[in-house]
Protein backbone atom coordinates (compact mmCIF):
# COMPACT_ATOMS: atom_id res chain seq x y z
CA UNK A 1 0.00 0.00 0.00
CA UNK A 2 1.32 3.46 -0.92
CA UNK A 3 2.63 5.54 1.98
CA UNK A 4 0.16 8.40 2.52
CA UNK A 5 1.56 11.89 1.95
CA UNK A 6 0.66 14.15 4.86
CA UNK A 7 0.82 17.95 4.88
CA UNK A 8 2.36 19.32 8.08
CA UNK A 9 1.10 22.89 8.01
CA UNK A 10 3.92 25.41 8.45
CA UNK A 11 2.85 28.79 9.79
CA UNK A 12 6.03 29.51 11.73
CA UNK A 13 5.53 27.14 14.67
CA UNK A 14 8.71 25.81 16.25
CA UNK A 15 8.09 22.07 16.55
CA UNK A 16 7.44 21.10 12.93
CA UNK A 17 10.54 18.95 12.45
CA UNK A 18 9.82 16.83 15.51
CA UNK A 19 6.23 16.33 14.34
CA UNK A 20 7.42 15.35 10.85
CA UNK A 21 9.91 12.85 12.30
CA UNK A 22 7.21 11.32 14.50
CA UNK A 23 4.88 10.93 11.49
CA UNK A 24 7.67 9.28 9.50
CA UNK A 25 8.21 6.79 12.31
CA UNK A 26 4.56 5.85 11.91
CA UNK A 27 5.19 5.09 8.22
CA UNK A 28 3.66 8.27 6.87
CA UNK A 29 5.22 10.61 4.30
CA UNK A 30 5.19 14.07 5.89
CA UNK A 31 5.83 17.22 3.89
CA UNK A 32 6.28 20.43 5.89
CA UNK A 33 4.63 23.16 3.83
CA UNK A 34 3.25 26.66 3.95
CA UNK A 35 1.79 26.34 0.45
CA UNK A 36 -2.02 26.00 0.38
CA UNK A 37 -1.80 24.15 -2.96
CA UNK A 38 0.38 21.44 -1.41
CA UNK A 39 -2.00 21.14 1.54
CA UNK A 40 -4.88 20.61 -0.89
CA UNK A 41 -3.01 17.81 -2.69
CA UNK A 42 -2.13 15.68 0.35
CA UNK A 43 -4.04 12.66 1.65
CA UNK A 44 -4.20 14.10 5.17
CA UNK A 45 -3.40 17.28 7.05
CA UNK A 46 -1.64 17.72 10.39
CA UNK A 47 -1.72 21.12 12.09
CA UNK A 48 0.69 21.28 15.04
CA UNK A 49 1.81 24.31 16.95
CA UNK A 50 3.23 26.08 19.95
CA UNK A 51 2.88 29.76 20.81
CA UNK A 52 -0.06 32.16 21.03
CA UNK A 53 -3.56 31.68 19.59
CA UNK A 54 -3.75 35.16 18.06
CA UNK A 55 -0.38 34.91 16.34
CA UNK A 56 -1.14 31.45 14.97
CA UNK A 57 -4.56 32.45 13.64
CA UNK A 58 -3.21 35.59 11.99
CA UNK A 59 -0.30 33.74 10.37
CA UNK A 60 -2.57 31.05 8.96
CA UNK A 61 -5.01 33.59 7.54
CA UNK A 62 -2.23 35.72 6.02
CA UNK A 63 -0.98 32.67 4.09
CA UNK A 64 -4.54 31.50 3.28
CA UNK A 65 -3.72 28.25 5.02
CA UNK A 66 -6.94 28.50 7.02
CA UNK A 67 -8.88 28.06 3.77
CA UNK A 68 -6.74 25.07 2.77
CA UNK A 69 -7.32 23.40 6.14
CA UNK A 70 -11.06 24.08 5.98
CA UNK A 71 -11.19 22.59 2.47
CA UNK A 72 -9.34 19.46 3.62
CA UNK A 73 -11.88 18.93 6.41
CA UNK A 74 -14.80 19.58 4.04
CA UNK A 75 -13.33 17.11 1.53
CA UNK A 76 -13.07 14.41 4.23
CA UNK A 77 -9.28 14.25 4.10
CA UNK A 78 -8.35 13.25 7.66
CA UNK A 79 -7.27 16.23 9.75
CA UNK A 80 -5.16 15.74 12.86
CA UNK A 81 -4.78 18.77 15.12
CA UNK A 82 -2.06 18.90 17.77
CA UNK A 83 -2.18 21.47 20.59
CA UNK A 84 -2.98 24.69 18.67
CA UNK A 85 -4.30 22.45 15.93
CA UNK A 86 -7.12 21.66 18.37
CA UNK A 87 -7.60 25.17 19.75
CA UNK A 88 -7.80 26.86 16.34
CA UNK A 89 -10.82 24.74 15.40
CA UNK A 90 -12.96 26.67 17.90
CA UNK A 91 -14.99 29.84 17.28
CA UNK A 92 -12.74 32.11 19.33
CA UNK A 93 -9.68 32.08 21.54
CA UNK A 94 -9.23 34.39 24.53
CA UNK A 95 -5.42 34.55 24.63
CA UNK A 96 -4.17 38.17 24.30
CA UNK A 97 -7.72 39.33 23.63
CA UNK A 98 -10.53 37.65 21.72
CA UNK A 99 -9.41 36.23 18.36
CA UNK A 100 -11.56 34.48 15.78
CA UNK A 101 -10.72 30.82 15.20
CA UNK A 102 -11.75 28.53 12.34
CA UNK A 103 -15.30 28.06 13.67
CA UNK A 104 -15.32 24.33 12.94
CA UNK A 105 -16.23 23.53 16.55
CA UNK A 106 -18.64 25.78 18.44
CA UNK A 107 -17.09 27.03 21.65
CA UNK A 108 -14.24 29.03 23.14
CA UNK A 109 -10.61 28.53 24.12
CA UNK A 110 -10.16 29.79 27.68
CA UNK A 111 -7.34 29.94 30.21
CA UNK A 112 -7.13 27.57 33.15
CA UNK A 113 -8.30 29.18 36.37
CA UNK A 114 -5.99 30.09 39.23
CA UNK A 115 -7.56 27.46 41.51
CA UNK A 116 -8.73 23.88 41.11
CA UNK A 117 -12.19 22.57 41.96
CA UNK A 118 -11.27 22.28 45.67
CA UNK A 119 -10.04 25.87 45.84
CA UNK A 120 -6.35 24.95 45.95
CA UNK A 121 -3.91 26.96 43.80
CA UNK A 122 -3.49 25.57 40.28
CA UNK A 123 -0.14 25.81 38.54
CA UNK A 124 -0.49 27.24 35.04
CA UNK A 125 0.71 26.29 32.46
CA UNK A 126 -0.22 22.62 32.66
CA UNK A 127 3.12 20.95 31.92
CA UNK A 128 3.98 17.25 32.04
CA UNK A 129 2.47 13.80 31.69
CA UNK A 130 -1.22 13.28 32.29
CA UNK A 131 -3.84 10.67 31.54
CA UNK A 132 -6.36 10.93 28.73
CA UNK A 133 -9.54 8.86 29.01
CA UNK A 134 -11.00 8.28 25.56
CA UNK A 135 -14.73 8.02 24.94
CA UNK A 136 -17.23 7.89 22.10
CA UNK A 137 -16.87 6.56 18.57
CA UNK A 138 -14.30 7.48 15.90
CA UNK A 139 -12.01 5.52 13.54
CA UNK A 140 -8.99 6.69 15.56
CA UNK A 141 -10.44 5.30 18.78
CA UNK A 142 -10.78 1.83 17.31
CA UNK A 143 -6.98 1.47 17.53
CA UNK A 144 -6.34 3.30 20.79
CA UNK A 145 -6.56 2.01 24.37
CA UNK A 146 -9.37 3.30 26.55
CA UNK A 147 -6.85 5.43 28.42
CA UNK A 148 -3.25 6.45 27.85
CA UNK A 149 -0.71 8.96 29.21
CA UNK A 150 0.54 11.85 27.06
CA UNK A 151 2.71 14.95 27.41
CA UNK A 152 1.01 18.35 27.79
CA UNK A 153 2.26 21.95 27.63
CA UNK A 154 -0.53 24.55 27.62
CA UNK A 155 -2.24 27.32 29.56
CA UNK A 156 -5.49 27.34 27.56
CA UNK A 157 -8.07 24.64 26.80
CA UNK A 158 -11.00 24.29 24.45
CA UNK A 159 -14.54 24.42 25.84
CA UNK A 160 -16.93 22.99 23.22
CA UNK A 161 -20.61 23.84 23.37
CA UNK A 162 -21.56 20.35 22.19
CA UNK A 163 -20.34 17.64 24.60
CA UNK A 164 -20.70 15.03 21.86
CA UNK A 165 -17.57 16.30 20.06
CA UNK A 166 -15.43 15.43 23.10
CA UNK A 167 -13.67 12.08 22.66
CA UNK A 168 -11.02 12.44 25.36
CA UNK A 169 -10.95 14.00 28.80
CA UNK A 170 -8.14 14.84 31.22
CA UNK A 171 -8.18 16.00 34.84
CA UNK A 172 -6.23 19.14 35.65
CA UNK A 173 -7.96 21.44 38.09
CA UNK A 174 -11.10 19.61 36.95
CA UNK A 175 -12.03 17.68 33.84
CA UNK A 176 -11.34 19.32 30.46
CA UNK A 177 -11.64 18.26 26.82
CA UNK A 178 -8.22 16.96 25.77
CA UNK A 179 -9.44 15.40 22.49
CA UNK A 180 -12.24 16.37 20.13
CA UNK A 181 -13.44 14.79 16.91
CA UNK A 182 -15.76 15.00 13.96
CA UNK A 183 -16.35 12.93 10.86
CA UNK A 184 -13.10 14.02 9.19
CA UNK A 185 -11.15 15.49 12.09
CA UNK A 186 -9.44 14.40 15.27
CA UNK A 187 -7.61 16.90 17.45
CA UNK A 188 -5.75 16.65 20.74
CA UNK A 189 -4.46 19.16 23.27
CA UNK A 190 -1.35 17.13 24.06
CA UNK A 191 1.83 16.53 22.03
CA UNK A 192 2.08 13.02 20.49
CA UNK A 193 5.54 13.86 19.13
CA UNK A 194 6.74 14.22 22.75
CA UNK A 195 4.72 11.31 24.16
CA UNK A 196 6.98 8.36 23.30
CA UNK A 197 5.09 5.05 22.91
CA UNK A 198 1.68 6.58 23.58
CA UNK A 199 2.32 9.20 20.92
CA UNK A 200 3.35 6.58 18.39
CA UNK A 201 0.19 4.59 19.10
CA UNK A 202 -1.86 7.68 18.29
CA UNK A 203 0.05 8.48 15.11
CA UNK A 204 -0.16 4.83 14.03
CA UNK A 205 -3.92 5.08 14.49
CA UNK A 206 -3.89 8.19 12.31
CA UNK A 207 -2.06 6.30 9.56
CA UNK A 208 -4.69 3.55 9.56
CA UNK A 209 -7.42 6.19 9.44
CA UNK A 210 -5.84 7.94 6.45
CA UNK A 211 -5.41 4.59 4.68
CA UNK A 212 -9.01 3.69 5.38
CA UNK A 213 -8.15 0.41 7.02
Amino acid sequence: MRTPRIAVVDYGAGNLKSVAKALARSELDPVVTGDPAVVRDCAGVVLPGVGAFRDAAESLRAARLDEAVARAIADARPYLGLCFGLQLLFDVGEEHGVTKGFGVIAGRVTRFGEKDESGAPLRVPHIGWNEVVFQGSHPMLERLPERDVFYFVHSYRGEPEDPDVVVGRTDYGGSFASAVAGESLFAVQFHPEKSQRAGKRLLDAYRYWVQGS
